[in-house]
């Protein structure tokens, strides 16, 4: 077994605060406080040091957590090897990701793994892309299906297996009586002089709608802000504006509303990919979550833009 303090500092040194990984692993910090403490202790090393309202790991800490990255994925190789040699054990598999995946591919994703292994407990954990990361990194979720943004880490990070799994593109979202309503696709520019409803500022989608419409050549001119699916929807049916919706997002139905799928080079698209613990995607049911999930990506990739589905409350 691997010393969980080490999974604790390895937590500080992402967050560069006590509080902050204590949050993450879902612990006190005076929990956090201790272990960390303890393993100084045991190893006869200062491990932070203070850095304004932070802290700071040392040099000798900057190492530990280094080489214990390699352990820890070894470790998960080796967890790997002893479950594919005992394949009727009794496991349990926990997916985490943000709303759209949470409603559109996770709950197709645990069915066919419950499927295929039928004593396996299957969990799925809503959360916004970061603290997916946060989940694998604390061990309290296996698998990861998050949006590309930013802030999260790079594909490179040698913490985690990551891998692109679904383009997914984004569609104008029109009253039923717009004139755009009646075409089979659109150039985003073609809304230009439109009203828009857009997700607040500093979420994803709001950005991914900005950096659309800039390459569209056009800065929108925003009348509303909508954080949920359903708001949004209402807004656009009232005849207060247009949208970007991706086509993954489950509309509330109800509404007087019709999506029209965009073109352009390229199509505005928001990216999905997933992330599992370096060395664990050898795990049979992780195995098996990530085959499910390819075949329920592609699949949703092949299906059209379509008119109000059922309610995805949620919208990031």
């Amino acid at each position: 077994m691997i010393d969980p303090r080490l999974q604790v500092l390895r937590l500080v040194a992402a967050h560069g605060t006590v509080t902050a990984a204590a949050a993450a692993l879902n612990y006190t910090p005076s929990a956090v406080s201790h272990q960390l403490r303890s393993l100084a202790r045991d190893l006869d090393l200062v491990l932070l040091e203070p850095d304004g309202r932070g802290v700071r790991l040392t040099a000798s800490a900057r190492l530990l957590v280094e080489r214990g990255e390699e352990l820890l994925a070894r470790w998960e190789e080796i967890r790997a090897e002893l479950a594919e040699s005992e394949p009727e054990r009794v496991g349990s598999l926990r997916l985490c990701g943000f709303s759209t995946a949470a409603a559109a591919l996770l709950p197709q994703v645990a069915a066919r793994v419950r499927a295929a292994h039928p004593y396996c407990t299957v969990r799925i954990i809503e959360a916004d892309p970061a603290d997916c990361f946060d989940l694998l990194l604390a061990g309290r979720a296996d698998v990861a299906v998050v949006v590309a943004i930013p802030a999260l880490p790079p594909p490179s990070d040698p913490r985690f297996d990551q891998e692109a799994l679904l383009e997914d593109p984004l569609d104008l979202l029109v009253p039923a009586n717009h004139p755009l309503a009646r075409r089979s696709s659109v150039s985003l520019s073609e809304a230009a002089q439109e009203s828009w409803i857009l997700d607040r500022p500093g979420r994803p989608l709001h950005g991914l709608a900005q950096a659309a419409c800039a390459a569209a050549g056009f800065s929108p001119s925003v009348a509303h802000e909508a954080a949920e699916w359903d708001t949004g929807a209402a807004l656009v049916d009232a005849g207060l504006g247009v949208s970007l919706v991706p086509r993954l997002a489950r509309l509330p139905g109800g509404y007087d509303i019709t999506r029209v799928p965009l073109r352009g080079d390229p199509t505005p698209a928001r990216y999905i990919r997933t992330g599992v613990r370096r060395g664990s995607s050898r795990q049979p049911v992780i195995a098996a979550a990530l085959e499910a999930l390819r075949e329920v990506a592609a699949g949703a990739a092949r299906a059209p833009a379509s008119g109000p589905a059922p309610v995805d409350t949620a919208k990031r």
